[in-house]
């Protein structure tokens, strides 16, 4: 069981810098953009909270899981704070990504490239503030109530990777209230909305491609090799969200899976599977972002 901890561990210690270099990279390359728009503001937000998870999980697996050093209780409460807030922000940031490119994909054949309500500058600030608020309020509680209600002492030792705290045996009212209410809207419902709008965002492609074929006659002739780079550019990003929007069910339905089957008080490894869940997403999903919307294309910074 060691030696599977450890593989484990070693593994999301790569992954982990994997995540950190292609995060940081990938929000140099938006902030080299001329100028911003709402796609990029909400891949900033993405980029910047995968990078915040990745850096605070290591940091709490460093000075915590692998070492006897004790920590006072805020300061394990801070940690798991930054850490919730993290994983919350990325989680609606794909979320935003997801409905922000079916509208765009949605009649794009009869609306001629017309913007859409999330095109505005405004309303891209508006929705990341309020992803923010609702990270932060479901972050909060993580310092104001007792999660680790096993130890009284204000300098306990340990600092449990559960920050619900709630076994399937023993589980206090509150910490069961505040567990299922997070799994449920920022879990569950951010699984249902990416799954509903890549499933329209395949049945759009499928349409688009069926119309395409329909039309072809001579007069498709007169589409600029511009229109063509343009279009196949949008298609490829289109594919990459795609992508990770595939990733992103997969990973946090496995997270769901594993909070509400199993107990984290009898399961060995269940620390190192839930770190390693965590960081997966955050850490894969810059690059599928990157490659797919050419943001780590070496002329953008050699330029």
């Amino acid at each position: 069981m060691e030696g599977s901890s450890m593989d484990l561990l070693a593994l999301r210690l790569i992954i982990s810098v994997l995540g950190v270099l292609g995060n940081t990279v990938l929000i140099i390359s938006i902030l080299q953009t001329p100028h911003l728009k709402s796609f990029e503001i909400f891949l900033l937000g993405l980029a910047s909270a995968n990078l915040e998870e990745i850096v605070i999980v290591d940091v709490y697996d460093i000075l915590l899981l692998r070492s006897s050093r004790s920590i006072s209780v805020w300061s394990c409460r801070g940690l798991k704070f930054l850490s919730i807030f993290g994983e919350i922000s990325s989680i609606l940031f794909t979320v935003l990504i997801s409905i922000y490119r079916y509208q765009k994909l949605r009649d794009v054949h009869t609306r001629v490239n017309l913007p859409v309500l999330m095109d505005r500058l405004r309303s891209a600030v508006f929705l990341s503030v309020f992803c923010g608020a609702v990270a932060l309020v479901f972050s909060l509680p993580t310092l104001l109530i007792n999660l680790d209600w096993s130890h009284l002492n204000s300098s306990s030792p340990g600092c449990p990777v559960d920050f619900f705290q709630c076994s399937l045996t023993r589980c206090p009212t509150r910490n069961r209230l505040y567990k299922y209410s997070f799994l449920l809207v920022c879990n569950l419902l951010p699984l249902l909305i990416v799954t509903l709008t890549s499933t329209m965002i395949v049945r759009s492609l499928i349409v688009q491609q069926k119309t395409v074929r329909a039309r072809q006659d001579p007069s498709a002739a007169t589409v600029t090799s511009h229109q063509r780079s343009r279009t196949s550019s949008f298609h490829r990003s289109t594919l990459a969200i795609l992508a990770a929007m595939t990733l992103f069910q997969l990973n946090w339905t496995v997270y769901l899976l594993l909070h509400l089957a199993f107990d984290p008080h009898t399961v060995p490894l269940w620390s190192e599977l839930e770190l390693f869940i965590t960081t997966f997403y955050t850490a894969v999903s810059p690059y599928v972002y990157g490659i797919g919307n050419n943001l780590f294309n070496i002329k953008r910074f050699m330029s």
